[in-house]
């Protein structure tokens, strides 16, 4: 997949994050803010809670501000690319505008896109790639 798009981030990388987003993507709004009781005696319903110290958030802040500056500007061009900003004809400028765009707040900015992991996803079958293999062997 990389050497035909010419990405700098490795599809096991994307697959990862994908994995990931999805996870926080399935967090519902905080039902009890302060719970005088243990996680195990609630049935660990707070797992699936958007905490304040999600640890699944930390983790993707963490992973895609580890990336190195290519590999943050094809993740971006990746999530424009599945939301439909062009096709995979028009990858290099898509890519090119994620460059341009490119800053230090890129880990804020794809945390708060909604369906990240979906447009990562799209952009992959874009290219006729798949994270199905890899979630089957990581899950």
């Amino acid at each position: 997949m990389s050497e035909a798009w010419n990405l700098s981030i490795s599809p096991e990388k994307v697959c990862y994050l994908i994995i990931k987003a999805r996870e926080f993507d399935a967090k519902d709004a905080v039902t009890e803010p302060d719970p005088a009781s243990n996680a195990s005696d609630d049935m660990m319903v707070s797992v699936l809670e958007d905490q304040p110290d999600d640890p699944v958030e930390v983790e993707l802040e963490s992973l895609i501000s580890d990336l190195n500056e290519d590999e943050q500007i094809d993740l971006v061009a990746l999530s424009w690319l599945g939301r439909g900003d062009g096709n995979v004809d028009d990858w290099e400028s898509i890519r090119a505008e994620a460059a341009a765009a490119h800053n230090d707040r890129t880990t804020s900015y794809l945390l708060g896109t909604p369906l990240l992991a979906d447009y990562l996803e799209e952009a992959m079958a874009h290219f006729g790639e798949s994270c199905q293999e890899y979630e089957m062997v990581r899950l």
